[in-house]
Parts: C-alpha cells; structure tokens; sequence
C-alpha cells in the first residue's frame, strides 16, 4: 500500500516512518508537517493510506479529511483521546494514541492491509466449487455452497454449514479469507466471515444469516452496503 504521513511534529513523523520501515506491505512515500503540502500531493498522486495527526495548526486532521472528495484510508495519530468517537464515525481504519509501540502500528497496519485487500479483490470472479480445509492431519473438503459463515473463537475458526453441521480448524480467519472466493464471500467483523448468497438481510449493525444475526464491524460496513 502507499502511504503518507501528516503530523506538525517532524519527531511524531520520524516514529511513523521508523515503524513503516518494519511493515513489508507499506510504503511511505511522504511525510508532510503541513496538511495543505499534503493536499497538494493528493491531487497529483495516489495514496491507499493516510497516518494522520488531528491536532495540527491551520487546519486540524478531521477537518482536513473532511476536505477531501474521495479520502484513502486513513489512521489517526495523536496524543488527545476525546476525538476517537469523532474519528470512527469518519470511518476511520484505527485511532493511534501517542505514543504507540510497534505492535500497535502493525496491528493498525494490518486492519487497513485487510480492507485494501477486500477492496481491491471484491471485483474478482473465482470459480471454485470447494475449498479444502485442515483438520488435524487430514484436508477435508468443504463446498463452498454449504458455508453459511465463518467465525473466529478462540485458537479456532469455526465453519458454520448448512444442516447445523460445525466444522472447526486452526486456520486464521485470515488465512481463511485468502482460500475463499472473493466474489462469495465478505468479511463484515474482525471476527466473521459470511456467505454473500446467505445473507437474509442486514442493517447498519447486524446481519441476518438466516434466523442467526451476526454483528457488523464499524470499519466493514460499506463494503457490505455496496451488496445494496
């Protein structure tokens, strides 16, 4: 993913670009300590990803967001806490709150690397009538038309199929996604993975995979509401 970077401090911007060396799938290309630098470069290049200060002068980053027609993904950086619920509303990826460690930037990273690779993969047509899934030792087959939807439970991923029939196994829900058809299947939570042609209905919170209501991630919602 290409990436840039905004925050008024040059030494906040020097954490960003010291933890992004260490993320093999991002590329910062930019750093900026002026938004209105930034919105120059944006009109003239592309970036999937924005780390983004939201106190700054001149213009704050909520409001610089705001300013932008069609917005890349993007990851608050900051060291106040009251604007989170603001942020998320904005649909934020992640809010980081200074000063965070490593791990917590790679877990961030890793929540806009999964939506960019939804995004990115949702238009795909992939023929594939069963995927094999492992069990212990074994591979069992399972028919992508049985799958209801998939959950994440503990050290397990559980495969929810028709007839009330559970399959459970060690792999990711990650690991998951990438076996499964993107055209069949969406993720709607960090914890589950659903079947596009079971879904019964959905609002802005849930979906109902048949009498089974199954809750929404804030960060996965529009990708669902573009099923609509």
């Amino acid at each position: 993913m290409i990436a840039i970077a905004i925050d008024d401090e040059p030494i906040a911007l020097d954490v960003v670009r010291s933890h992004a060396s260490k993320v093999p799938f991002i590329e910062l290309v930019e750093t900026f300590t002026n938004a209105f630098d930034a919105i120059t470069f944006l009109q003239n290049n592309k970036a999937d990803l924005i780390f983004l200060d939201i106190k700054m002068p001149d213009i704050n980053g909520i409001d610089f967001l705001n300013s932008l027609s069609t917005p890349p993904m993007v990851i608050f950086t900051t060291a106040y806490s009251e604007h989170a619920v603001k942020s998320f509303e904005l649909d934020a990826i992640d809010y980081l709150l200074k000063p965070f460690s490593l791990p917590r930037f790679l877990k961030a990273c890793n929540k806009a690397q999964e939506l960019y690779s939804l995004r990115n993969n949702s238009g795909e047509l992939q023929q594939v009538a069963h995927i094999f899934v492992k069990d212990g030792y074994e591979q069992i087959k399972v028919s992508i038309n049985d799958i209801l939807y998939i959950e994440a439970s503990g050290n397990y991923t559980q495969i929810h199929l028709n007839n009330n029939r559970l399959l459970s196994t060690r792999v990711t829900l990650n690991e998951m996604l990438q076996l499964l058809p993107f055209k069949n299947f969406i993720r709607i939570h960090r914890a589950f993975i659903v079947a596009k042609e079971k879904i019964a209905k959905f609002d802005r919170s849930q979906v109902w995979v048949g009498d089974k209501s199954i809750p929404i991630g804030a960060t996965y919602l529009q990708y669902l509401q573009e099923l609509s």
